[in-house]
């Protein structure tokens, strides 16, 4: 069962850790390699949680699927999980842990979301248009595309949320219409 206050605990142990050792870039890689192995992989994943399999065989299993992809002081991390019988948190830890990094670096994660597929053109427009407006100075974008917005976009950063698509526009001129008095008198 996931444990959002357990992971972030272990994630900031980790952190401070690798700050500490100054292997902070290595982790931080390590960490996103973990998160994607994890979403990847069901199988990995219900393996960590099983109570079946013993900590020594989950060890060994850990070893054989990073083999090498990961440096020695995740290694060690991961291992210090399944000795606590903590690993089944390994994903939350993982994702936790790339949270606390954005916020240790002042990263900000843009949301981009568009009816069609935008150039890198736009994207770097768009950066630069939030640096300009905002104290944002170091921003990594996400995109998606949703066909259901119908054209424009959703940006979101943080709490902030600007919906300039057509589809927004199309609900509230559906809102104006149901609202609108005027239609019920005439009748």
């Amino acid at each position: 069962m996931p444990n959002p206050r357990l992971a972030a605990r272990y994630a900031k142990s980790l952190l401070d850790l690798s700050l500490e050792k100054d292997q902070l870039e290595q982790v931080y890689a390590d960490m996103q390699w973990l998160q994607a192995v994890c979403k990847a992989s069901r199988d990995f994943v219900n393996m960590l949680r099983s109570p079946v399999i013993s900590s020594d065989k989950k060890i060994k299993i850990t070893e054989a699927v990073t083999n090498g992809n990961i440096g020695v002081l995740t290694t060690a991390f991961n291992k210090l999980l399944i000795s606590k019988h903590r690993e089944s948190n390994l994903p939350e830890i993982a994702t936790a842990f790339i949270a606390q990094y954005k916020v240790h670096k002042k990263i900000h994660t843009l949301k981009l979301t568009t009816a069609t597929p935008v150039s890198e053109q736009v994207k770097e427009e768009i950066i630069a248009q939030v640096k300009k407006t905002s104290d944002m100075q170091n921003i990594e974008m996400v995109t998606n595309v949703d066909d259901k917005l119908i054209g424009g976009f959703v940006l979101q950063a943080g709490d902030l949320l600007i919906d300039a698509s057509i589809a927004y526009d199309l609900r509230q001129i559906a809102r104006q219409f149901e609202n609108n008095d005027f239609v019920y008198k005439v009748r």
